[in-house]
């Protein structure tokens, strides 16, 4: 069985219809809560590396609006991780990573094909 990480924080409605989903489909899962746990850049370069940061960076987010155009630019060019980590809000939740895949936000297609 491969591992399967979900990362977010457990009071996100979008976190807990993921973790309803992998419950209802009797997966194990680790639960990640970057609020508790800070994502590592270490972390973070390797999701760079397996999706843009458009993929991965929610501009929705009350925490995107509170940035400078600067600081916009620098994480859209994948230049500020440390940002990500210090503001994980700014992340598109949750993200799903197993062996194969790694997902941004939830969608139960993608999940069904990706667990």
């Amino acid at each position: 069985m491969n591992p399967i990480t979900l990362y977010g924080i457990p009071n996100c409605d979008t976190v807990r219809k993921a973790r309803r989903f992998l419950e209802a489909q009797h997966l194990d899962y680790q639960f990640h809560d970057f609020r508790k746990n800070p994502l590592t850049l270490d972390t973070l370069q390797a999701w760079q590396n397996r999706q843009p940061m458009d993929v991965i960076v929610n501009k929705r987010s009350t925490a995107w609006k509170q940035l400078s155009d600067e600081q916009k630019h620098q994480l859209m060019a994948g230049d500020n991780l440390a940002l990500l980590a210090e503001m994980p809000t700014l992340i598109k939740r949750p993200v799903l990573q197993t062996d194969t895949a790694l997902l941004f936000g939830f969608n139960e297609t993608e999940y069904q094909k990706n667990t």
